[in-house]
């Protein structure tokens, strides 16, 4: 089976910059451990994809900036940047900007994918609006979200989230 996981959103401003959490630098051994299974891993072929969540200096005067007054992941500074130790994994990987919550580019991207695997940050804002993406593109595929290596902006938005995609048929692991 060959598959991709999509890891979402681990920069550095939702780890411990302007929008991080106690949770969120958790999720990064785990992730970790799983991206170094699956490249050990001969019997499978798993690709990754990581999101980069990419705003401009004018993030203030747009929607999501208006609605959610905190500037963050700003592109060319710190906070944009994907966290030191899943950085490697990207350099061999398909990075993907976005200017909003979810990536339609995605969308292009996984259509070869028999299975799509999220994981990432944050479990009720992007990584649940691309699994959803993801699932009205492809209703017959296997989509499944790791549960452990996924943290909310909050402990409760985190379980909420992922009861809502467990409602839409995508798989809670």
């Amino acid at each position: 089976m060959n598959q991709v996981y999509i890891i979402v959103d681990m920069q550095n401003d939702f780890i411990d910059g302007a929008l991080g959490t106690a949770e969120a630098p958790a999720i990064i051994p785990r992730i970790e451990a799983l991206l170094q299974a699956a490249k050990k891993d001969e019997s499978n072929t798993t690709d990754f994809i990581f999101t980069q969540d990419t705003h401009t200096e004018d993030y203030l005067d747009t929607q999501e900036g208006r609605k959610l007054p905190i500037p963050h992941c700003i592109r060319d500074t710190k906070g944009w940047q994907i966290c030191k130790a899943l950085l490697p994994y990207s350099l061999f990987a398909t990075v993907l900007e976005k200017p909003a919550f979810a990536s339609t580019d995605l969308v292009e991207e996984t259509a070869p994918y028999d299975r799509i695997v999220l994981m990432g940050l944050c479990t009720d804002i992007c990584v649940i609006a691309n699994a959803l993406l993801l699932k009205a593109y492809f209703p017959e595929k296997e989509i499944a979200v790791v549960r452990d290596c996924c943290a909310g902006a909050t402990v409760a938005g985190h379980e909420e989230a992922l009861r809502a995609m467990e409602r839409c048929q995508i798989d809670i692991i």
